[in-house]
């Protein structure tokens, strides 16, 4: 028999976020950010796919293309509306999303938190309200107690870096602020609500999402030496250090060039370098540096998100091969990764890119009653989830 490149049990899958591909989650943050004068976001959000109603047939549709696993998140907006008021009909519904996952048999990584506040939370200062931990805590439990059983993963907060980074110091997503100190402030905040989300789910698995770019000064000075491992310090050593968890989540895409003399504080990619629609420059040898540095928490790895926005989809092919080889590799050299979930199963709101970028193993045709449309890539992915080889992620 032909040696596998990845093993038996390895969890295969694609990644969604709920107000990425639900449709209609007016209580958040974010659709009030899509919806004032000031925002940085292209278009609003609308009926995203509509996956809260589809969310049956898309997860038949994944389990069809060889997915084994689904990372998905909960709008705390729906299940909370308001303060300390639960809604039971909102938390039926994801127990029967949920039931749905388990029917397809799809092992689920269910976030507690991507990147949405209830609007009542918001404007009570967000992550900086004095009780903002608790009531984070409050809702994990209340999730934990009514879904726990059906949640094998939990992923507490994803991506806490960049809310933090770009809600409080870029001012890209909301709450819209530029604050160096509020920047750091919110990190603390961020790296502690993990924590209290760990204590109260009780005995799920659980572990934090964690975006680890590949960071190098953008210049060989001391300026910028400085910024970037300043930003490491943030975005690696204050999540990584003594975490607390059952596994780590690691979210790459690519290379970030610090310089502080650039008003973002990061140069574009070098001269020449393949981009994605999105502007990121591909440099795929970053998984690898994020990979290691994870594991230096001693704990299991789940890349859980991972991806590129294209085009053409034969560049999402390529992409795939080149980081999935850096996870055989990885694999090879001993680290203990345990699956390896797409960003994302089908094209959806990019947040404040909206829906120009294309990041779907399973494309939305929008023109035509939110029709999906299964890529040659979803096909490749898929033989590789069935098969564990690398070599049969061909097409045509």
């Amino acid at each position: 028999m032909t040696e596998r490149d990845f093993p038996e049990g390895f969890l295969w899958g694609g990644a969604t976020a709920a107000h990425q591909v639900e449709g209609g989650n007016v209580n958040n943050d974010w659709w009030a950010w899509e919806h004032t004068g000031r925002t940085t976001a292209v278009e609003p959000s609308g009926d995203a796919i509509d996956h809260l109603h589809r969310y049956d047939p898309d997860f038949a549709l994944l389990a069809s293309l060889g997915h084994n696993a689904h990372r998905m998140s909960l709008e705390w907006s729906r299940i909370e509306p308001a303060p300390g008021e639960f809604s039971q009909a909102a938390l039926d519904h994801y127990r029967r999303v949920l039931e749905s996952l388990a029917r397809h048999g799809l092992t689920a990584f269910v976030t507690l938190h991507h990147f949405t506040l209830p609007r009542w939370l918001a404007d009570r200062g967000g992550w900086l309200a004095e009780d903002a931990l608790e009531r984070f805590g409050r809702y994990c439990a209340r999730v934990g107690e009514e879904l726990g059983e059906l949640m094998p993963y939990a992923c507490t907060v994803n991506e806490p870096q960049i809310v933090a980074l770009f809600g409080y110091r870029l001012g890209y997503h909301p709450p819209g602020l530029r604050s160096p100190a509020l920047w750091q402030r919110v990190t603390r905040r961020l790296r502690a609500a993990h924590e209290t989300a760990l204590g109260a789910l009780g005995n799920v698995r659980a572990g934090v999402c964690l975006q680890l770019p590949a960071l190098e000064p953008a210049r060989d000075d001391d300026a910028c030496r400085a910024a970037c491992a300043e930003l490491r310090d943030m975005m690696y050593d204050a999540f990584l250090d003594d975490l607390g968890g059952d596994f780590v989540g690691v979210q790459y895409y690519t290379r970030m060039r610090v310089d502080p003399a650039v008003s973002e504080g990061f140069a574009p990619p070098p001269a020449g370098a393949r981009t994605t629609l999105m502007g990121w420059e591909l440099h795929p040898e970053g998984l690898r540096g994020a990979l290691d540095a994870a594991a230096r928490a001693g704990l299991p790895l789940v890349v859980t998100e991972n991806g590129v926005a294209a085009a053409d989809d034969a560049e999402r092919v390529a992409y795939l091969r080149d980081h999935l080889g850096v996870v055989r590799d990885a694999l090879r050299d001993g680290l203990d990764v345990r699956g390896y979930l797409h960003w994302s199963a089908f094209d959806n709101f990019e947040w404040a890119e909206g829906y120009r970028p294309t990041f779907g193993l399973v494309g939305i045709d929008r023109e035509d009653g939110l029709r999906r449309v299964v890529r040659p890539s979803a096909e490749a992915f898929g033989r590789v989830a069935r098969t564990g080889r690398l070599a049969n992620l061909t097409i045509g």
